[in-house]
C-alpha cells in the first residue's frame, strides 16, 4: 500500500454499487486512495463480495447480535472504530451503510466521515428521499455528499449534483438516475478530500482550486 493515498474504509449494507464506483476509480488510479477494508453490518450483502473480488480485506461486524437497536450502538461501534483503526483507516466512507453514526463512532473519527445521501440536502433527509422529492412535486433532485455529524443527514456539504425529475418518473426510475450521479459525486468527493481540497470551516466545506486557492 502506498504511504501517499488515503487510506478509506467503507461502511456497507447493500449491494454495494457505490463502492464498485470507488474501488474502480481508485483502481483506475483517478481516486488517489485505496480502499483498505471493507465493513459491513450485515452478513452476506453483495458489497462483501465485490469487495473480495477486488482484493479488499471484507469483514462482517452484525449489529444485530450486539442486542437491541440503538441501545447496542456504542458497544457495536467500538468493535467498528477498533476494526477500522487497525486498518490504519484515515477516512470512514458510508457507501449504502444504513446505522447512524453514534457518539463513539463520531468521536472516533471526528470530521473524517463522509455519506452520500439521494436528493440535494436540506431537502427530503432520510429513508424515503426519492419517494418524497415525487410527493412533494420538485422539478430538480440531485445527490450530495457531506461530512457526517450528529443531525440526520444534516452535516457539512462536500459536493453536490443534480437530477431533472422527468414526468411519469417512479421512485425506482428517478432513483437509478441519481445513482448514476452518486457514482460520480462520491468518487469526487473522495479525491476533494485526498488532494486537501476539501476543506471544513465549521458549518461550510470550502473548496480549493488546484492552486490552493478558493474555487
Amino acid at each position: 500500500m502506498s504511504a501517499s493515498k488515503l487510506k478509506l474504509g467503507v461502511l456497507v449494507s447493500g449491494r454495494g454499487t457505490n463502492l464498485q464506483a470507488i474501488l474502480d476509480g481508485c483502481a483506475r488510479g483517478e481516486i488517489p486512495a485505496e480502499v483498505t477494508v471493507v465493513i459491513s453490518n450485515r452478513p452476506g450483502v453483495p458489497a462483501l463480495d465485490r469487495a473480495q473480488k477486488a482484493g479488499v480485506p471484507a469483514l462482517t461486524i452484525p449489529h444485530a447480535r450486539y442486542g437491541k437497536w440503538p441501545e447496542c450502538r456504542a458497544a457495536y461501534e467500538r468493535d467498528l472504530v477498533r476494526s477500522l483503526t487497525e486498518w490504519g483507516v484515515q477516512l470512514v466512507v458510508c457507501a449504502g451503510y444504513d446505522r447512524l453514526a453514534g457518539e463513539t463512532l463520531l468521536d472516533a473519527f471526528r470530521g473524517r466521515i463522509i455519506n452520500i445521501h439521494p436528493s440535494l440536502l436540506p431537502s427530503f433527509p432520510g429513508l424515503h428521499a426519492q419517494a418524497d422529492a415525487l410527493a412533494y412535486g420538485v422539478k430538480v433532485t440531485g445527490a450530495t455528499v457531506f461530512f457526517v455529524d450528529e443531525s440526520l443527514d444534516g452535516g457539512p456539504i462536500i459536493a453536490q449534483d443534480t437530477v431533472r425529475v422527468e414526468e411519469g418518473d417512479t421512485v425506482e426510475s428517478l432513483s437509478a438516475r441519481i445513482l448514476e450521479v452518486e457514482h460520480r459525486l462520491l468518487p469526487l468527493a473522495i479525491t476533494l478530500i485526498a488532494q486537501r481540497r476539501a476543506v471544513l470551516e465549521g458549518r461550510r466545506v470550502r473548496i480549493l482550486d488546484k492552486s490552493g486557492g478558493a474555487s
